[in-house]
């Protein structure tokens, strides 16, 4: 009875559009005061006691660093630097814009930041160059969902904290799935280009135009060397890595490329401080939820639920990947990560499923619903930039969330992906 009330008010409350934040703690408190006699003051005061946490710490700090990045020239040069190393082939361009994303996304750990960072240069340039607009943003959109799989991850250092597991090592699994999906969305780029004709630049760049451009770029490039390094090698905790990289990226920015002025200072203190306002808001009433589901024992109803849809661990697999997918469409990946993280890591736990495995592919499985509507925050940030409309975006996404889905179901049933990596470095 509970679970039943608890789900339908939340997809009341999101078809109403009611703002995802509010629409969680509203689900909450109405199910606290009437199915328990418990205080409604408990929504509250879980709401701020879940932020009391130092590992969440590193969200403003990363999204601060994404930030400076931007605008301190270090995007560009990132641009610059894959168009040296794959501009020419053919459908150059749009695989620079995917290999520009993974390079973003390894100091960003945001998926519409790096859309935005990224998207900024790159729409306007396959534009430019002949590409249809609807393609180039759908591609950047999708291509922007790296952003929270290649480490520093913001949703990895969420489900870290309510899974309680390393997130030094959820940091470790996300870079071969991550590099697996920027593989295959440079694939579906290769074949599009070749049907439509989209060429590459007419010549092969040398040696010494790659030497320069890694050069320019070589400071962005120390940044995850710095964050992974750090944080494996025992110097600094990630939240302490998060600090690192804003002071980085501020030396880099205002010294190095010198960038970075006091307006443009702060409008990135400005436009984090936004951002991470609504993300803690979230964070913290999810939080509340959280602790609704543990007293009403939700989570166990719906693992017998599940188990008593199938005993075969695929299967089982398969139809939580599907409500995934499915969810991903109407929630943030953030709340998602911290209302279904307690629902579903005991069924994975039954299933033998490995915590950190489960991170990585709940979290792209929720990264595929950054571009399928209706919430698809990165066609929102696409649609911005490129001034096309959603219904032109979405027509040309059907291929590119294709390769995305056969990714989801690689990395589901193929643990090594995640693990192999950890594995290593741990040992």
């Amino acid at each position: 009875m509970e679970a039943l009330l608890l789900f339908a008010l939340l997809i009341i409350f999101i078809s109403l559009s009611v703002p995802i934040g509010v629409t969680i703690g509203l689900a909450t408190a109405i199910c606290l005061a009437t199915t328990t006699d418990i205080p409604l003051v408990l929504v509250a005061q879980k709401s701020v006691t879940g932020l009391d946490s130092f590992p969440l710490l590193a969200i403003p700090y990363f999204i601060l660093a994404g930030a400076l990045m931007l605008e301190g020239g270090i995007s560009r040069r990132l641009v610059n630097l894959a168009d040296s190393l794959l501009g020419f082939v053919t459908g150059g361009l749009s695989m620079v814009t995917v290999l520009a994303c993974m390079f973003f996304a390894a100091i960003s750990g945001s998926g519409p930041a790096t859309v935005s960072a990224i998207g900024s240069f790159m729409i306007p340039a396959m534009r430019d160059r002949g590409y249809d607009s609807g393609f180039a943003a759908a591609l950047t959109a999708c291509a922007g969902s790296i952003g929270v799989i290649i480490p520093p991850s913001i949703p990895f250092v969420i489900y870290g904290v309510v899974a309680q597991v390393s997130i030094g090592d959820m940091f470790i699994a996300g870079i071969i799935p991550g590099i697996i999906l920027g593989i295959a969305l440079m694939t579906v780029c290769y074949i599009i280009s070749r049907k439509k004709g989209y060429l590459g630049s007419a010549q092969k760049p040398s040696l010494k135009a790659i030497g320069r451009a890694f050069k320019e770029a070589v400071w962005a490039l120390i940044i995850p060397v710095i964050v992974l390094g750090g944080i494996y090698g025992g110097i600094f905790t990630p939240t302490e890595a998060a600090v690192v990289t804003v002071v980085y990226a501020f030396f880099v920015g205002k010294f190095v490329y010198k960038e970075l002025t006091l307006k443009k200072i702060y409008n990135c203190l400005l436009d984090s401080s936004l951002v991470n306002g609504v993300t803690q808001f979230m964070i913290g009433l999810s939080m509340a939820f959280a602790s609704y589901l543990a007293l009403a024992q939700i989570p166990s109803t719906v693992a017998s639920w599940l188990s008593g849809i199938s005993s075969t661990p695929w299967v089982t697999l398969l139809i939580i990947n599907i409500f995934l997918l499915i969810l991903g469409c109407f929630v943030d990946n953030i709340p998602a990560v911290i209302i279904l993280t307690p629902i579903l890591l005991p069924i994975m736990r039954q299933l033998g499923v490995d915590p950190i495995h489960f991170g990585v592919f709940l979290t792209v499985n929720l990264a595929v619903g950054f571009v399928t509507p209706p919430y698809g925050i990165n066609l929102f940030v696409a649609t911005a930039i490129s001034g096309e409309s959603i219904e032109r975006i979405s027509k040309n996404l059907l291929y590119f969330i294709a390769a995305m889905i056969l990714c989801v179901l690689l990395l589901t049933n193929i643990p090594g992906l995640s693990l192999w990596l950890v594995g290593m470095l741990n040992h």
